[in-house]
């Protein structure tokens, strides 16, 4: 929430409460590898090369994509206010 707020400068007079945020009231999505919007972990290996996660954050990856330290997170932020979770396939 604060990338939106404070370093894109988007939507920065929102004031949305814990609960919320949690309800994803706010404009935008941010789908994570592993979920139903992205379920392939697969795909962090190519967000990896392209940041430089291990390089710049010490961020890294097991062999089964876990991230490493566990208490680690990622997901593309998508902060439109027309952006929509959809699904592929089956």
């Amino acid at each position: 929430h604060e990338m939106r707020t404070q370093t894109w400068g988007y939507s920065e007079n929102e004031n949305l409460s814990q609960a919320d945020l949690l309800k994803v009231k706010y404009d935008g999505i941010r789908p994570a590898p592993g979920y139903p919007s992205q379920p392939d972990h697969t795909e962090k290996g190519v967000m990896w090369k392209l940041l430089g996660a291990e390089e710049k954050a010490g961020i890294g990856l097991t062999e089964s994509y876990s991230m490493n330290p566990a208490a680690s997170v990622s997901a593309l932020c998508f902060a439109h206010p027309e952006s929509r979770y959809f699904a592929v396939g089956p």
